[in-house]
């Protein structure tokens, strides 16, 4: 049997909303033992300064600057994901010389697959430093030099958790409903395709931060009281990044909400929300199958407007609709998971991306290692933003299982 790696998965995500810790014991293959899991908001300052180091990132052509404030906001999330798994680590009674590996993913400023150029700021040799655990972090960048999509890394990690979710000779599909949602399906032959499927959160919150002051649409309550605008909703669905033959990956910015004159609060968060679900079967046609199960992970699975929609589309075609939870897994971990998972194949020198997932060329490992000096505990005087972060205590309750 091979080694099991004791990891650590950082991720934050395209909605920007603040941190998920996540702990895993795994090969990096088909062995995987969930821990515990921590999310950890950003304060409302923090994500300002997040969202000013996106329009700072515009224009870069060079994924290695970092003009204006950006270095220093790349420092400061370095030093919030340190607090992070500080945190972590004290609330399960962990220390760092029980830890292997760190799989940091950063934060994704800018993502431009046809220019093969994607930056995600986060430094992983300062995390290394502040946490006293090796850390692997950067592992989009490898995929797009060998001619992919950069996007989505999740995949490898969906393969390891399919088995025995469908009967034989069906597809399951995973789908991660973040700012943007991206799908996986395995086949039967336990084949992988995966890709961005649309736009997922990131519309819905920022129709509802701009019209009503708040940063999402909690359980989907202000679009239940609405109503789908057909014309505009069909406006976004007849993208042609829905019919191209290609899949390619998508960046917060390729779609934009709607112009505040174009609907009334409810009635954009409703079609927004309808569009969410109708852009992930739109996307599945492109399956060599259809699926006949989707498992919906991310924040969009808490929305019910989104998770009615789906239902309601997926069983026209056969298809059946299921949380994470309702699998037997944490849809909020997943994510974080899923990069501990990704830092043990990079570290074993396995593969992190396929033809299948992200149109790379042939299988790619990918990722950089940051070795830690050694393994230690915090001291106390370090460099620290902890009097920021207000941990949330979600899923500390559940403990390990065999996925």
């Amino acid at each position: 049997m091979d080694r099991l790696y004791t990891a650590i998965g950082l991720m934050s995500g395209t909605s920007m909303d603040g941190i998920d810790v996540a702990l895993l014991r795994t090969d990096g293959d088909r062995t995987v033992e969930r821990g515990p899991f921590l999310g950890i908001p950003y304060p409302p300052s923090f994500r300002q300064r997040m969202k000013q180091a996106l329009d700072i990132a515009k224009p870069m052509t060079d994924r290695d600057a970092r003009p204006g404030d950006l270095a220093d906001i790349e420092r400061e999330l370095t030093l919030r994901h340190a607090d992070a798994v500080t945190e972590f680590l004290s609330r399960n009674g962990l220390t760092t010389s029980e830890i292997d590996l760190i799989g940091f993913h950063g934060q994704t400023v800018l993502h431009r697959p046809d220019q093969a150029l994607t930056v995600q700021i986060g430094d992983g040799p300062l995390l290394a430093e502040k946490t006293g655990i090796d850390v692997v972090y950067d592992m989009r960048a490898e995929d797009m030099r060998h001619g992919g999509q950069g996007a989505p890394l999740v995949p490898a990690y969906h393969a390891a958790l399919a088995d025995g979710l469908v009967e034989a000779g069906q597809t399951v599909c995973f789908v991660n409903i973040g700012g943007i949602s991206n799908l996986t399906a395995i086949g039967p032959d336990g084949a992988i395709f995966a890709y961005d499927s649309g736009p997922g959160n990131t519309l819905i919150d920022q129709w509802v931060e701009t019209q009503a002051g708040i940063p999402f649409d909690q359980g989907g309550m202000i679009a239940s009281e609405g109503r789908v605008i057909d014309a505009l909703a069909a406006r976004y669905l007849d993208n042609s990044f829905f019919t191209a033959s290609v899949r390619r990956s998508l960046d917060r910015n390729d779609f934009s909400p709607p112009e505040p004159h174009e609907a009334e609060l409810s009635d954009g968060a409703r079609t927004l929300a309808h569009v969410a679900a109708a852009a992930i079967l739109k996307s599945a046609r492109h399956l060599p199958a259809s699926p006949s199960l989707f498992v919906i992970c991310g924040g969009g699975r808490l929305n019910r407007t989104i998770m009615a929609d789906l239902a309601d589309l997926a069983g026209r075609q056969g298809g059946r609709v299921v949380s994470a939870e309702e699998a037997g897994f944490d849809g909020d971990a997943m994510e974080a998971e899923a990069w501990a998972y990704l830092a043990v194949r990079s570290r074993r020198g396995l593969p992190l991306t396929f033809p299948g997932t992200t149109g790379v060329k042939a299988p790619v490992s990918g990722g950089v290692f940051a070795p830690a000096r050694e393994k230690r505990t915090a001291r106390p005087g370090e460099e620290s933003l902890s009097q920021d972060l207000h941990p949330s205590s979600s899923g500390l309750s559940r403990g390990s299982a065999n996925a």
